[in-house]
């Protein structure tokens, strides 16, 4: 937007404290921020997990638990000049899902799993806005078409759990524009896209922003987004707005040392391929994935959709192979059959010389101290009912029964700190935590145990990228010392470079290009594949 685009303030915060009365402390969220939003603006809170730029978000739309949840004494949060902080819920539910709407950072903790997505959708429009079950429908067909949700017909009827994250994330972000906001806040709304899709959601939410002169709160930790897409920008640290300022000037001319640290912020260095005659710890061929889509009068399917075609790959000891492609491109679907965490799969898979594909669940138990996995949304893969420490101690609990109590908190101090997480968080819960966070401790679960092979599904999509440094780092440092292999399932590209030595790089379930690390950035062959790295450079 330019500065003749921007109208008038549309929100106001001032002086905005957020404390949390926890059972054993006061957590500070939040420490006395101040700043303005006008219409057709687009501002950017960026920082590090924990910084309290996720509490703000939603301390806007009073989302806060009331039970712990504490604005001290002169905060406030005007929309249009109407206070928030406090206000009678009737007050804030007259904006919320309609003036104000939110996209946020994790969408299978947004979505209902037990309705289909025809249905979240049409309950917002229909609450909301002027429509009826039948324009309701033709109205989330538009924002599908917007948004490039694939087959969007047949995304009605289908459930929170059958779409990739990326998927799920552009449902979240047409759910949110539904009603065409005067607000959007944007809680890492890109976190979960390929470097494509993210370029195209981007210019949406700017052609949007230009026909509706909408304002935007955009939470990121992707610097590139910000540079690209903002107009001004305030860096959060800890609770506090260490820097503001127009976004061209903050990225020329960084005053403050935490946002200069920020910006330099990239991963670097390049692993060491590993030799050619080192052994084999994985061995997959032809795995075929296939979901039935239409079944006969008898219920047998008669149809199907080829989620994985016929993929191979090979994976040495101390090797890290890199898979990328958009969301929907079958890579977390390859790792999963690769896991046998599906039942839906064909093909070979030999792990440490022991052929998997066709094992009993008995028979793989054993095995899983060696082949372990982090998934991409650790919100819904720690369980809400566990305590950090129990949560890392688990598998030493179930593989190493014979270790002592005292031999198992140790391990797991051990691994919150190499994950640069305190080991004085293991009696608190996943949901006191951020979304950088909690993928430390998902992490954290998965190396205790020292495997041979981890299966890495977008296991840095949810940090900042300070923090992203700091896991790569480990990563390489981890794989190093105890000899580990790594299947690294990523769309961030400069990631996958630090981290892989080899990459297979697919589209709409097939492998389109493969090849040692340097060749594929440096030398792309497929014109799919230099357009995937176009885009991640152009960010």
């Amino acid at each position: 937007m330019t500065a003749a685009n921007i109208g008038d303030v549309i929100l106001k915060v001032r002086d905005l404290k957020v404390d949390f009365e926890l059972e054993d402390e006061t957590v500070h969220a939040v420490k006395g921020i101040s700043f303005d939003l006008r219409k057709g603006e687009t501002l950017a809170l960026v920082g590090e997990s924990g910084s309290g730029k996720s509490v703000t978000s939603m301390a806007i739309m009073q989302l806060h638990d009331p039970k712990i949840a504490r604005y001290p004494e002169g905060s406030s949060i005007e929309f249009e000049g109407t206070e928030l902080i406090n206000a009678p819920r009737k007050v804030v539910n007259k904006f919320n899902g309609d003036r104000i709407a939110m996209i946020f950072q994790e969408p299978m903790s947004s979505l209902n799993p037990y309705l289909n997505i025809e249905t979240q959708l049409a309950e917002v429009l229909i609450h909301h806005g002027n429509y009826n079950k039948d324009t309701a429908r033709k109205r989330i067909l538009e924002l599908f078409e917007l948004v490039e949700l694939p087959n969007p017909k047949t995304a009605l009827k289908r459930y929170p759990h059958e779409f990739s994250g990326g998927q799920l994330q552009r449902i979240m972000i047409a759910m949110a524009l539904g009603n065409e906001p005067d607000l959007l806040i944007a809680d890492e709304p890109t976190t979960a896209l390929d470097v494509t899709i993210q370029a195209q959601v981007l210019e949406l939410l700017a052609s949007i922003q230009k026909r509706m002169g909408m304002a935007i709160l955009f939470v990121t930790h992707d610097l590139g987004v910000v540079k690209h897409l903002t107009d001004n920008v305030c860096v959060m640290r800890f609770g506090e707005i260490v820097e503001t300022g127009k976004t061209t000037e903050v990225f020329a001319n960084p005053k403050h040392e935490y946002t200069q640290h920020l910006l330099d912020s990239t991963p670097k260095g390049r692993k060491t391929p590993v030799a050619d005659e080192a052994p084999v710890i994985l061995d997959v061929d032809k795995v075929l994935v296939q979901y039935p889509t239409r079944h006969n009068f008898f219920g047998k399917p008669v149809e199907f959709f080829d989620a994985v075609k016929q993929v191979s790959l090979t994976v040495r000891e101390g090797q890290t192979v890199g898979i990328v492609g958009e969301s929907g491109s079958g890579k977390s679907t390859l790792g999963r059959a690769i896991l046998k965490l599906l039942d839906t799969s064909a093909g070979t898979v030999e792990f440490n010389k022991q052929r998997i594909d066709n094992a009993e669940p008995a028979a793989m138990r054993p095995l899983r101290k060696t082949l372990q996995v982090v998934f991409q949304d650790p919100y819904g893969s720690l369980s809400p009912r566990m305590t950090v420490g129990d949560i890392v101690a688990e598998g030493l609990r179930v593989h190493y029964p014979e270790m002592s109590k005292d031999e198992r908190q140790q391990r797991v101090e051990q691994a919150l700190e190499a994950v640069r997480m305190p080991k004085n968080i293991i009696n608190r819960y996943p949901h006191e935590f951020s979304g950088g966070q909690r993928q430390r401790i998902a992490i954290a679960r998965a190396v205790v145990l020292e495997p041979k092979l981890v299966m890495l599904d977008e296991p840095t999509s949810a940090l900042d990228r300070s923090v992203q440094v700091t896991v790569v780092e480990l990563l390489r440092d981890l794989q190093k010392r105890l000899g580990m292999s790594y299947v690294f399932i990523s769309h961030d590209l400069s990631v996958v470079r630090a981290m892989s030595d080899y990459v297979l790089v697919m589209r709409k379930g097939e492998v389109v290009e493969q090849g040692p690390t340097e060749q594929i950035f440096d030398n792309p062959q497929t014109q799919y594949c230099q357009e995937l790295i176009n885009a991640a450079y152009d960010l």
